[in-house]
């Protein structure tokens, strides 16, 4: 039975969840290199993400694109502070690289999914992409990520904590384009998701571990 594909591909991940992805995802055969996240011909059609200025802050940031019927869309990401903000903003990109490189599979090379990540996420997010790969599939829709927060641990270390709603998400099969939009949401398309980001030397917020719970109550609305 298929299953909803955004449940997985929110960017909810942990090593252990990597290996064990539904019908729409991966499968434990995926490959831990983190240089090895590759794609398949096909052509889509990409836009832009709605992900924050690339050149806001003067870094130099690879550039996101998303195809044109995949959308995340993000709640909060204006705290009032700054260095809050900042983080927000990384979180996002790293987001959108997530799925970009799940999503996006006329490309081989995925740099903003090594740019955003590190540890242990970079490397999950490459048995995930992968996971999606063996079984030909991806996912439209859109994916509303809210209730974000920022909670600094340590100089250059914080943890971001936000919900994820893929009710609005369609399980794709690239071989034959076909989109499965019989699926109804459910309680497990929902996830509360804790992130540990921190500072490199290019000023950029990494995300390098995170955990989720999946059907958590504080995220169903």
């Amino acid at each position: 039975m298929n299953r909803r594909p955004a449940l997985l591909a929110a960017a909810a991940l942990t090593t252990a969840a990597a290996l064990t992805l539904s019908a729409c995802g991966g499968d434990d055969g995926a490959s831990k290199d983190s240089e090895k996240i590759a794609g398949a011909d096909s052509g889509t059609q990409r836009d832009k993400s709605p992900s924050p200025k690339a050149s806001e802050d003067g870094t130099d940031r690879p550039e996101i694109e998303l195809p044109k019927d995949v959308k995340n869309v993000f709640e909060g990401g204006k705290t009032g502070d700054p260095k809050k903000d900042a983080v927000l903003a990384d979180n996002e990109r790293w987001v959108n690289a997530l799925i970009e490189a799940v999503t996006v599979v006329d490309s081989k090379d995925h740099p903003a999914l090594k740019f955003y990540g590190s540890g242990d996420a970079l490397l999950s997010a490459a048995d995930y992409v992968q996971g999606f790969r063996k079984k030909n599939a991806s996912f439209i829709g859109t994916i509303r990520y809210y209730d974000r927060q920022v909670t600094f641990l340590k100089d250059g270390v914080a943890a971001v904590t936000y919900c994820k709603d893929g009710t609005k998400t369609y399980p794709k099969d690239l071989k034959t384009g076909k989109v499965d939009r019989s699926i109804e949401g459910s309680a497990s398309d929902y996830a509360f998701v804790n992130t540990r980001v921190q500072k490199n030397d290019k000023g950029v917020w990494q995300t390098d571990s995170i955990t989720s719970v999946t059907g958590s109550k504080k995220c169903i609305s």
